[in-house]
C-alpha cells in the first residue's frame, strides 16, 4: 500500500510566513493602536478624564485666570498710585498755599493720599466757617475730629486696595490640595480599570495616571503664581500704607501748629 508523502515546504517559506504573522500581530497591538486609543495631549487628557476630575481641572483653570487678573490689576494700580503720591507730595511740600491745593484738587481726589488731604481740609473749612476756632476746647475737638477723619479715610482707601488679596492667599494655599484631590480620584479610577480588565500592563495604567497627575500640575500652576504674587503685593501694599500713615501724621502736625498759632 502506497503512502502519499506531503510535499516538502521550503524552510525559507516557513520562516517568512512566521515573520509575517508576527509582524501582523505587532501591528494590531503595537504602540500605534495605543496612541489612537489614548490621546496624551493636554486636551486629550482633559477630554478622557472622569467628570469629577474635569470639574477639578475647570475650577483650577478659572482660579488661575482670576488670580492673574488680580495680579496684573494690583501691579498696575500700585505703580500708578505711587506715581500719583509722588506728584501730590511734590505739590504739597512745594511751599504753596494748602487752600489753593485743596481748591485745585476739588471734591474728586485721584488717589488715596489726596483723599486724606481733602477729608482733613474739608473738616478744617467747615469748622472755620462755623467759627469753631475761637476757644481752646473747640480747637482741641477739631484736631481730634481731623485725625479721626483722616484715619477713617486711610482705612477705607486701604480696604479698597487690599480687596481680593484674600482670594490670592486662598488659591495659593488650597489649589495644591484641590489638584491632589483630582489626582487621588483619577488614580482610583485607574486601579478600577486595572481590576476590570485584569491587565496590569503600562498601556492600561498610564493614561489614567497621566490624567490624574495633570490635575496636580494644574493645582501647582494656579498656586505658585498666587503665593509669589501675594507675598510681593502684600509687601508693596504695606509700604504704601505706611507712606499714607506717615503723611497723615505729618499733615496732622501741620494743622495742629496752625491751630496753636490761632490761639
Amino acid at each position: 500500500m502506497d503512502q502519499t508523502t506531503p510535499p516538502a515546504v521550503p524552510v525559507g517559506q516557513v520562516t517568512g510566513n512566521a515573520l509575517d504573522a508576527m509582524a501582523g500581530q505587532a501591528v494590531s497591538t503595537g504602540p500605534g493602536m495605543g496612541a489612537a486609543a489614548h490621546d496624551l495631549s493636554i486636551i486629550g487628557l482633559f477630554m478622557q478624564a472622569d467628570w469629577i476630575v474635569k470639574v477639578v481641572m475647570i475650577l483650577l483653570l478659572m482660579a488661575s485666570v482670576w488670580s492673574w487678573a488680580i495680579i496684573i490689576d494690583k501691579t498696575i494700580r500700585l505703580r500708578r498710585l505711587r506715581n500719583q503720591a509722588k506728584q501730590f507730595e511734590d505739590a504739597f511740600w512745594s511751599g504753596g498755599s494748602l487752600e489753593e491745593l485743596f481748591d485745585r484738587i476739588g471734591n474728586r481726589p485721584p488717589d488715596p493720599m489726596s483723599s486724606i488731604f481733602v477729608s482733613a481740609m474739608r473738616e478744617w473749612r467747615r469748622s472755620a466757617a462755623k467759627g469753631l476756632l475761637g476757644s481752646e476746647s473747640l480747637r482741641e475737638s477739631l484736631q481730634e475730629r481731623i485725625e479721626r477723619v483722616m484715619g477713617i479715610t486711610l482705612g477705607r482707601e486701604m480696604d479698597q486696595l487690599e480687596r481680593y488679596m484674600t482670594f490670592l492667599a486662598s488659591v495659593g494655599s488650597a489649589a495644591p490640595f484641590v489638584g491632589l484631590f483630582g489626582t487621588v480620584w483619577g488614580i482610583m479610577n485607574s486601579f478600577a480599570a486595572i481590576a476590570g480588565s485584569k491587565n496590569t500592563s503600562l498601556a492600561v495604567v498610564a493614561p489614567g495616571i497621566a490624567e490624574a497627575l495633570f490635575a496636580t500640575a494644574l493645582g501647582l500652576v494656579a498656586a505658585i503664581p498666587a503665593v509669589l504674587a501675594y507675598n510681593k503685593l502684600n509687601s508693596d501694599i504695606s509700604r504704601y500704607g505706611n507712606r499714607l500713615d506717615a503723611f497723615s501724621g505729618e499733615f496732622g502736625a501741620i494743622l495742629s501748629r496752625q491751630l496753636e498759632e490761632k490761639h
